[in-house]
């Protein structure tokens, strides 16, 4: 426990991260027990403010929690009504007939939405109930019991100089104590990282897997808009060798979702995701929706793509994993807001079983059990396999292999490939930069291409330039010493916000490592990819960030 003085608050549940799976839980434990005292804690500035998903959204989750949700007025509108998937080339796409794909693909019956509105209006429900909602309160440390059980969190923490002594505004933030925690933090929380390291959660599961989501919201021409259509791509520009892939969804008021994944196990250090993005707007098919049309918004996320295998132990003394937290997107349907959601139901129902019995800081080892078990298990289980055979195969083989495994699946429950592994972790999967060729881009053009740090201003994001730099170096000596010369320094590319730079004096010489944390958007990739495992993403003063409108 930390040797500054705080202020503790008491619930009996403490839920981190204010998306989709930690307004579940709240919503769910208030359902069952209107008496329970359940704290949401959100670091954006508002709930919503740093949600960013596709998003295509299967509504079996949120049937669950709220049956009647079109006739409470969830901004839930546009249901898809065109499903199409594309093979790229640079001059053309062919597209796949529909009845190829296996039925799990289709998105019939699902919507396209902003999940950043859905979070807000779950946010008013969950509020409606008695639930408590903090946002702008980044969750910085965690609070343990004597026994070693989890007992809560530190939040609020504000007013740090940059070499982490107390400023004039400081402020220790308060201690939040719960029976029972939820970490419902997105793709690679810091807390919990933590968490999982401290009680080895991992141990039997494979290697965590991700990719770099890069997405755009664009107002385009009414004679280029059809509401309800869904693109998904595969192919040019990253090839046949480079996972990952795009997606165009038309929602309502004339408005396209455009983004791009790239899967982070590449092996060419040279690669530039957010140019990539950039170059694929260019596509024929791509460029002629959004001629004539304006960029509004920009914004990235890592994306959770390792599957059923990569699941670790979702509970433990004191708490519980939720939704990204976890790693439950389903990769080849691109979706993971509805297991986020069903893991938020799960694990509350745990919690508000186990209080009822008089118990608290113990593990819920029933939500564990029902989420690999459950619906959320059933959905990933049977698609386990494409991750690992599109790394290996590429994503053109790699999509008929696994596209086999996952008919089989569909039809008989059996993946007649079994369980295919990973392999290395997405940093140890980088090469050499003398071993791959150097990928020249082509210059943003400044109508439908854009050079990083304009975009950024899109994400309107924001921190304070005299705080502790929230993106920790283990070694300031590896960025020159070992990164630059191995592998070129691949953070100069990898991250979609440009926070960092390798510069030089005028004649090209003495290189030194720049961070520049106020650029950062929290997607969290540097934490992922760096070759040298060097960078730990931590959580910056509560409200800061991006504050993504209708992401």
């Amino acid at each position: 426990m930390s040797a500054v003085e705080r202020e503790a608050a008491e619930y009996d549940v403490v839920i981190v991260g204010a998306g989709p799976a930690g307004l579940s839980a709240a919503i769910r434990l208030k359902q069952i027990n209107p008496e329970l005292a359940v704290v949401v804690l959100e670091k954006g500035a508002e709930v919503g403010a740093h949600i960013l998903s596709g998003a295509v959204l299967d509504p079996c989750g949120l049937n669950r929690l709220l049956p009647d949700w079109r006739s409470m007025g969830a901004p839930i509108e546009t249901e898809v009504t065109e499903d199409k998937f594309l093979l790229m080339g640079q001059g053309g796409a062919l597209r796949l007939p529909n009845f190829i794909l296996p039925p799990l693909m289709s998105n019939h019956g699902n919507y396209i939405v902003s999940m950043g509105n859905v979070c807000r209006w779950l946010a008013e429900q969950a509020e409606g109930l008695g639930v408590e909602i903090f946002p702008g309160m980044a969750c910085s440390d965690l609070v343990w019991n004597e026994d070693g059980s989890l007992k809560g969190v530190v939040a609020g923490v504000f007013g740090l100089n940059a070499d982490g002594s107390e400023g004039p505004n400081y402020e220790p933030g308060m201690e939040l104590h719960g029976k029972y925690v939820f970490l419902s933090e997105g793709a690679r929380g810091s807390l919990s990282k933590q968490v999982i390291a401290r009680f080895d959660l991992a141990k039997d599961c494979d290697v965590p897997k991700f990719g770099l989501g890069m997405k755009e919201i664009w107002d385009v021409k009414p004679e280029n808009h059809k509401q309800g259509q869904v693109t998904h791509s595969l192919g040019w520009p990253l090839g046949w060798r480079a996972g990952g892939g795009s997606f165009m969804y038309h929602l309502e008021n004339n408005q396209v979702y455009v983004g791009y994944i790239v899967d982070l196990n590449y092996k060419n250090p040279h690669l530039f995701p957010y140019m990539e993005f950039q170059r694929w707007k260019h596509h024929p098919d791509i460029a002629k929706v959004l001629e004539g049309g304006k960029r509004v918004s920009y914004g990235a996320r890592v994306v959770t793509k390792g599957g059923y295998q990569s699941i670790p132990q979702t509970a433990f003394p004191g708490g519980a994993l939720l939704g990204c937290s976890a790693g439950l997107v389903n990769l080849p349907r691109i979706k993971g807001n509805h297991n986020a959601m069903l893991s938020g139901i799960h694990a509350a129902d745990a919690a508000a079983a186990a209080i009822a019995a008089g118990r608290a800081g113990d593990v819920l080892a029933d939500y564990d059990k029902v989420l690999k078990s459950g619906p959320v298990g059933k959905d990933l289980k049977r698609v386990r396999n494409a991750a690992p055979i599109n790394a290996r195969f590429g994503p053109l083989i790699g999509m008929f292999i696994s596209g086999f495994d996952m008919w089989v699946a569909n039809l008989t429950g059996w993946n007649p490939l079994g369980t295919r592994k990973h392999g290395k972790s997405d940093a140890d999967a980088t090469g050499k930069a003398a071993d791959y060729p150097v990928i020249d881009y082509p210059k943003p053009d400044g109508k439908l291409s854009f050079d990083r740090l304009t975009n950024v201003a899109f994400s309107a994001t924001n921190h304070a330039e005299d705080e502790p730099c929230h993106l920790v170096l283990a070694d300031p000596s590896i960025p020159i010493g070992v990164n630059l010369p191995d592998y070129a320094e691949p953070a100069q590319r990898y991250c979609p916000a440009g926070v960092y730079e390798v510069i030089r004096d005028a004649d090209g010489s003495n290189p030194r490592f720049q961070i520049n944390a106020q650029n950062c958007v929290h997607c969290k990739t540097c934490d992922i990819k760096d070759p040298s495992k060097n960078i730990t993403w931590v959580v910056p003063q509560g409200g800061e960030g991006p504050a993504y409108p209708n992401m």
